[in-house]
Parts: C-alpha cells; structure tokens; sequence
C-alpha cells in the first residue's frame, strides 16, 4: 500500500511494506516513525478486535519507505491496517490499483479524519494519483480539489467488505467547481457604522483595491481599531482557489477538518504573542499568523509593542508574499500573501501632536517610533493618519457609504487588474520594477509632476516606483487607463510624514 506525506506544498509517496514471520505475536513499525505513527499499533489492535477481523497471531512488521524520512502523520492509520490484511490474504491484492488509502483510525475500529487533507490530495494528486479512499468526515473539504475520485470510509469494516467486493463503497467525482457557490458571508463591521474618517476609509479603499499594506497613526480612542476590523468588509469575495488555500492551511494549525472557510482571514495577534505563534513552526512546522491571514488580513495593534524579530519576520512575506520556517530538522514554505494593517500612536502616552497635552519626551518619543526599522517601513505603502472625531457628532446619525457599496467599486478594480496582468492573484501592490515600466501608463503631465515632487520632497528610487503603484491602483478605481495628475496628487498625499520633535 502506498500514502502521502505532505510537506510546504511537496508530497512524498511512502510505501508501506507488511512481513508476517514466525515469532511472538508483535507489531513492529519501522522507517522513522515519530510517537503518533508508532503508536498506530494500539489502535490498528483494537480497531480490528473491534471490527471482529482477524489480526495474526505472527510477527507483523510494517516499513514505511523511504526508511530515511522522518514520519510524523496519523493519517498512515488505514493503509497500515490494509497491508496487514493483503499480507494476510484476507482481502485482494489488487484492489485498489493507484488508489491512495489516508486516515486514522479510532480503538472502535471507526475512521477519524485527519489533518491537512487538502494538502496531502493535492501532493498526491501532482504524482499521479486521481482515486483517494479517506475519512468520510474529510469529504467536505476534499470536495475542493476538482477532478479526482473519492471514496469516503466511515468504519474500518466498511473497508474490508469494500477490499472482498462485498459491497462497493459509493465513488464520489469532484467536478471543475466553476460553478461551484458558496454561502454569502455577513460581517459584524461595516464602513458606515465608522463616524468621519473620510480620508482614513479613502485609504483602506485603495489598500483593499491594491493589496496595499497600511499603517493608522493617530491617538487612542479615535477609530483606529473600529478602522482596521471593518476592511474584510469591503473586500472581493472568496473565489475557489483561494478558499481552497485558506482551508487547507487552517486545517493544518487547527482543528477543522470538516469546514470550508468562505470568510476572509482577519488575524489580530496580541503583542506579546511568541514569534514562532506568528512565524510558524514548532518541532513539527505548523502555520502561524502569517500564514494564517493568507488572501486576508493581518492586522498588528499597536505595532510597535511587538517584538523586534516579531516585526522584523514580516520583510520575507512583505516582499515575497511566502515565509519560510527553516529548522534543524525541516524546513517549509508556507503562502503569507496578505495586507498588513499596522496602527500606531504617536507616543507612549498617545497625544503627541494632538489637542490633549503630552507628557513624553523628545528621547522617548523619538524611542518609541524608532521601534520601526526602516525596511518595515518601506514595505508600507499608505500613511493615514486617524482625526480626532469630535463628541458632538458620535450619536449624530450620518449618510456614509456602507460596505457593500465600497466594495462594488474595489471589485471592479481588481477584475481590471486581472484582466491587465492576466492573473488572479496579481494585484498593484505586488508589480516589481519592470512591471511598473510596463504597465503603469503615466500620461506626460503626471510624470512631469511626479518627477518634480521627487526632486522637491526627496523622494528615495523605491519610494517614487511605491507612489506609482499607489496611483495605479486610484486610477483603476476610477476606471481610467492612464494615470492621471489627480491620481498621483492624491498618492502624494499618504507618503510618510516625519515628525516635528522638539529637543
């Protein structure tokens, strides 16, 4: 019999080998097997008592090959059980021929469903293999994956009348998914219930369109948070591709095996989350934060409060949209595509250059924003600064915008940048230097003005092709081929500003 693990993306197909000899009645596992593999032995003695199938009394020895691959994966369960029964000539050899066996195994002889089931379909899938037999509580999410066989399996029996063509186990044929719909998904945030603010939504408007990565700036209290959780709301839908990516990695940091995430990922860590939590990794490499807002949001409350290799982690997935977690005994690359959504006071206590007085000095506040490198901020593309909103116009009812309507625009925004780039994944935000003298299309006028604003502001060579990007992203909004005067005037507009610190 033959399984699949499943390691950043790449399988590796492991042949699972059954001996019985003469001996006292054992069941040896061998092959680099970790404690959760080795322990199978229990439950494919129980699951078979309690099947009421014959286990033999003789020395079974089990190899998982290629001998020099740690294993570490429950999901070798059924396959072990089912070479056991071939090398025992209780069931045909031949019965599944190119068929992937994956699932574990439970002490009442039931299947239990495993994790990362898309991951290790998808693996197998690239080597060849279109039939699968897996738990039938994994069906859900397996049914992402088009254009394969799959054979759900609740009871380990089930297979056994399956192997001695008893009874043949109802074959399931995943289609394209083209027309595949999901459930709409309602967000508890909306852009209208936020009071003012207009500039600071302009911004996450631009940023959704994008993908642009944005810091908050601004006191507390006035909105910064309330801001940042309403973007999902404005967000394009989910299509397949990416909810199939989202549920695979949050079925490999957690435990959902038998839900499809439609929703778009809004990760919040704390500040005094430990790096591995937002890298990822562990002794057997897990997705963190990172990963985990992948096709959403990672938002960082108070960004400078993190750690210092916390914030310096995200220069990798900022730039290459991948983070790899390299250890001694592995190393992975997981997706990290996402938008940042920093915030940030102006001071330790907040009121830096507000209307309330503050009580820090020049050395700590000067302290405090130097807490962010200058590579991190250059991996920012939009300074908003957040007002302070007045009292008397909170409880004031107002006509805003509402999500649904922002959102109408960024999706056409983001179908023009499909079409453009012919690519779904592509956005503005990640167009590298060539990219930018290819499409961005500056009429005469807005690169005349582009180019005097840079001599006149001192603006670096990275800075001056991020406010292109920028630019690109407001003229696709308002559906315009070129980037106009307009478009760069108001790209202008969310460069960083330095502070006026008085020594």
């Amino acid at each position: 019999m033959q399984g699949i693990m499943e390691t950043g993306g790449e399988g590796i197909i492991i042949d699972i080998e059954c001996r019985l000899s003469n001996g006292l009645p054992n069941i040896i596992i061998v092959g680099v097997a970790n404690k959760a593999v080795d322990e199978a032995r229990e439950r494919i003695r129980s699951s078979f008592a309690a099947s009421k199938l014959n286990l033999p009394r003789k020395r079974i020895t089990i190899n998982l090959a290629p001998a020099d691959i740690p294993k570490d994966s429950t999901s070798f369960d059924l396959s072990i059980a089912s070479s056991i029964l071939i090398a025992s000539e209780q069931v045909k050899d031949n019965h599944f021929n190119k068929t992937m066996i994956i699932g574990e195994l439970g002490l009442e002889g039931n299947v239990r469903p495993v994790r990362g089931i898309i991951g290790k379909l998808l693996a197998a899938r690239k080597l060849g293999f279109n039939q699968f037999v897996i738990p039938a509580k994994n069906l859900e999410q397996a049914r992402l994956i088009p254009d394969i066989t799959l054979i759900p399996i609740d009871k380990l029996y089930d297979l056994y009348l399956e192997m001695t063509d008893t009874i043949q186990v109802k074959r399931i044929l995943t289609g394209t998914g083209k027309n595949t719909k999901f459930e709409s998904v309602t967000y508890g945030n909306d852009m209208a219930d936020v009071v003012g603010q207009a500039r600071a939504k302009r911004a996450l408007e631009i940023a959704a369109a994008g993908g642009h990565n944005v810091l908050l700036t601004g006191a507390p209290g006035s909105g910064k948070s309330m801001l940042a959780k309403a973007l999902p709301s404005i967000l394009p839908s989910l299509n397949r591709e990416e909810i199939l990516e989202i549920t695979h990695l949050h079925s490999l940091a957690s435990r959902q095996y038998d839900k499809i995430l439609t929703e778009r990922p809004f990760r919040s860590p704390h500040h005094s989350a430990s790096d591995i939590a937002i890298i990822g990794g562990g002794q057997y490499p897990r997705p963190g934060e990172i990963s985990l807002a992948h096709h959403g949001i990672l938002f960082f409350d108070e960004f400078p409060e993190f750690s210092r290799s916390a914030i310096e982690a995200l220069r990798q997935p900022l730039e290459d949209n991948v983070i790899t977690v390299a250890r001694a005994k592995d190393s992975l690359t997981f997706p990290a595509s996402f938008i940042l959504v920093a915030t940030s006071n102006p001071c330790p206590c907040g009121y830096f250059e507000t209307s309330k007085e503050c009580i820090c000095t020049a050395s700590e506040i000067q302290r405090y924003q130097k807490k962010l490198s200058g590579p991190i901020l250059d991996r920012i593309d939009l300074y908003v600064p957040v007002d302070e909103v007045k009292h008397d116009r909170l409880l004031k009812s107002s006509v805003a915008e509402t999500s649904s309507e922002i959102q109408k625009r960024i999706t056409k925004a983001r179908v023009i940048q499909e079409n453009r780039y012919d690519s779904n994944t592509k956005l503005n935000a990640n167009l590298n230097n060539r990219d930018i003298k290819k499409w961005s299309l500056l009429s005469p006028e807005a690169e005349e003005m582009l180019n005097k604003a840079s001599e006149t502001l001192g603006i670096s060579a990275r800075g001056y092709m991020k406010i292109i990007k920028v630019a690109r992203t407001i003229a696709d909004l308002e559906n315009s081929k070129t980037i106009e005067v307009s478009h760069i005037t108001e790209a202008l507009q969310y460069r960083k500003q330095e502070s006026n610190i008085l020594v």
